[in-house]
């Protein structure tokens, strides 16, 4: 009896700790490793011409907030052919369908704020579903860099999302 009471103690302590981690990122300038954060507001706000992203080909997270609802999460990221790319991977799993709202957010208003480096850009987030070439190149890269076994049948079945980030028109 000591021992359940013990076990019930440690996992209100952790449900706790859970919380209180969500609360202070929502509040917060940017997510905190898994907690989903508030508004990106920190930084340059970038403007003018598109930026060449091979900068960012190695960079292996960034900050990325739709407007709607405005929540910011740190999520992958790809470089291919000078233009920028994100992921959601497990989509067609009980896990992604749980946890991962994003992606379908993104689909009905893509309108988002990016953060790296400390600079914001003004992002349009559109997925890629029609270039079969596109997104075996973007699988084979995010395979490449984040060395996870993606195929372009991901993206053709739907278990991978693949979006490019275009500045706002």
């Amino acid at each position: 009896m000591r021992i359940l009471k013990w076990l019930a103690m440690l996992v209100l302590a952790l449900l706790m700790a859970l919380g209180v981690g969500t609360a202070v990122a929502r509040m917060g300038d940017g997510p905190i490793a898994i907690f989903p954060g508030g508004p990106l507001v920190d930084g340059e706000l970038v403007t003018g011409s598109e930026p060449d992203w091979s900068f960012a080909r190695e960079i292996g997270e960034m900050e990325f907030q739709l407007e709607n609802p405005p929540q910011s999460r740190t999520i992958w990221l790809i470089v291919h052919d000078k233009r920028l790319f994100i992921i959601s991977g497990y989509m067609n799993t009980a896990v992604g369908k749980l946890w991962k709202k994003w992606p379908m957010q993104a689909v009905a208003d893509g309108r988002a704020v990016i953060r790296i480096d400390g600079k914001r850009y003004a992002r349009t987030a559109t997925r890629i579903l029609d270039d079969p070439a596109l997104l075996g190149a973007l699988a084979a890269e995010a395979s490449r860099k984040y060395s996870v076994p993606l195929t372009a049948d991901a993206a053709a079945t739907g278990n991978a999302w693949f979006f490019e980030l275009t500045p706002r028109s």
